[in-house]
């Protein structure tokens, strides 16, 4: 069976996952790790692709990204790809592929789905038994949401703020957003439809992303295509 072509729609935010090879580590230093958030800062603003949230992980990153043109997402995740290959390789007097295969990605519908995937990013290394709290984590976006540095790689979006009028109010009601923990259905569901390249929304969201691509964006029933949304 073909594979799908990967989401990009300009506007809207997207969430991507790229895995190691087999879960190898794909950071071991922290001079890797902060090779990576450079290199996301110089691509996103080459290719205008904004980052409302990232974590990197010892063997795989999740990135929140909102494209300015459909093209960007993938033109900047490529360019990403190849260049963070060759530095690791280097470094590590290695060949070879470091990823697993092509990067997964699902669109959002913002009002919806924005905040929550945020919230499950931040809480990724918590879940892992990495650290206690996700305000221990250094490498991801949640220090810069709750007021603890400056991050100039991550750009806001309009979803996160509406938390608050003042950026006390909204760096408190972010961190009980992510205290509150969505659940591990949440959880799934947001996995499930970035690996599996499935459209996240309600059922008017998707139907109207539809009508700009012939691509399925949701799990059909066998034999023919469904324009269900996925269940939040």
């Amino acid at each position: 069976m073909a594979r799908l072509t990967r989401l990009s729609f300009s506007g809207l935010p997207h969430h991507v996952i790229q895995r190691g090879h087999n879960g190898q580590a794909i950071f071991l230093r922290p001079a890797d790790y902060q090779f990576m958030a450079d290199l996301l800062l110089e691509y996103s603003r080459k290719f205008e692709v904004a980052v409302h949230g990232y974590v990197l992980l010892p063997d795989h990153f999740h990135l929140l990204l909102t494209p300015k043109a459909a093209s960007g997402l993938p033109q900047m995740l490529q360019a990403l790809g190849r260049r963070y290959v060759r530095y690791f390789n280097d470094a590590q007097g290695r060949t070879g592929t470091l990823w697993d295969g092509r990067y997964r990605c699902t669109v959002l519908q913002p009002e919806r789905y924005l905040l929550p995937c945020m919230a499950y990013m931040d809480l990724n290394p918590v879940r892992a038994g990495l650290v206690a709290a996700t305000g221990d984590y250094a490498w991801s976006s949640h220090g810069h949401y709750t007021g603890r540095l400056v991050d100039p790689l991550v750009t806001p979006h309009a979803q996160y703020w509406g938390l608050g009028n003042t950026p006390f109010a909204r760096e408190a009601a972010y961190a009980e957003w992510v205290q509150a923990d969505m659940g591990s259905a949440q959880h799934q569901a947001l996995t499930d439809a970035t690996l599996k390249g499935w459209a996240m929304g309600d059922p008017l969201f998707v139907q109207e992303l539809q009508k700009s691509t012939p691509r399925r964006l949701t799990k059909g029933q066998p034999g023919r295509p469904s324009h269900s949304a996925l269940p939040s």
